[in-house]
């Protein structure tokens, strides 16, 4: 199963990059993020198309996920768990084949001298329960992907000190993210990659041009979906065409279980 994670930034806004990309790289899934629309203004009718069975989680102007599967989708469920006041779509899950997979957009948490930032941490904390209380007391196989907005290490930036009191590079958030993958979860570019390389290029600057990018789009993977890992990889491609978004795929390959 080839399992893609995009943040679009504006699916109808990039419609037709999207379109485009789901034809060439062919994923079995594709995880979605800041489709800034509603549900019912989702272009449905022109993905399921292709060949997709769709769940989205919308929000007008801002945030959104998706998950599109050529296979059913079974037992969807919206929202992250832990803050029934929190109205912003940002977490999605689905069962495909006896994969769970989540998409996920983490927020962002800039400024940090803002209520984003603890909010940020707080989600992170959030997300970090529901792995250890729900997902993996069950046992079934499961794949997080998506915008987390969470520079791991050095290596994922192109200019670190400059980084250095970003909300998604402060030590706060390292160690929120660390928590999250002590759990027992692999991080899967990094785990068959030791070189440096991007996900994310800023539109200001020249960023794109220079390579000046950073590494946030992530899959976290449970021990049973590790064992299947068999490739992750960056599509730099779609970054590079007129009206793209700012974050580009990245896609893994989960084997069939034994």
């Amino acid at each position: 199963m080839k399992i893609a994670t995009f943040n679009v930034n504006s699916v109808k806004a990039r419609l037709p990059r999207v379109l485009e990309w789901l034809k060439e790289a062919q994923p079995d899934v594709a995880l979605l993020q800041e489709i800034k629309t509603v549900d019912e203004a989702f272009p449905s009718l022109e993905i399921e198309d292709l060949g997709y069975n769709i769940a989205t989680h919308g929000q007008k102007t801002y945030n959104g996920v998706a998950i599109l599967s050529k296979s059913p989708l079974e037992d969807v469920t919206r929202g992250l768990p832990g803050d029934d006041s929190d109205e912003q779509a940002r977490y999605m899950e689905a069962t495909i084949g006896d994969l769970r997979v989540a998409s996920i957009y983490l927020p962002n948490g800039n400024p940090v001298d803002s209520e984003k930032y603890p909010y940020k941490l707080a989600w992170m904390d959030r997300l970090t329960a529901h792995v250890r209380d729900t997902l993996l007391p069950v046992e079934q196989p499961f794949v997080l992907g998506g915008d987390f907005n969470v520079i791991p290490a050095d290596l994922d930036v192109y200019d670190p000190r400059a980084w250095s009191d970003d909300a998604l590079f402060r030590p706060e958030t390292l160690a929120k993210f660390r928590a999250l993958t002590h759990l027992g979860l692999t991080e899967a570019w990094r785990a068959l990659h030791a070189e440096a390389a991007y996900s994310f290029w800023d539109y200001q600057a020249g960023r794109w041009p220079r390579d000046e990018g950073v590494r946030i789009d992530h899959f976290l993977l449970c021990p049973r979906a590790a064992d299947r890992l068999a490739a992750c990889e960056i599509d730099k491609g779609p970054r590079g065409k007129e009206k793209a978004s700012d974050h580009t795929p990245v896609w893994c390959e989960i084997e069939e279980a034994d």
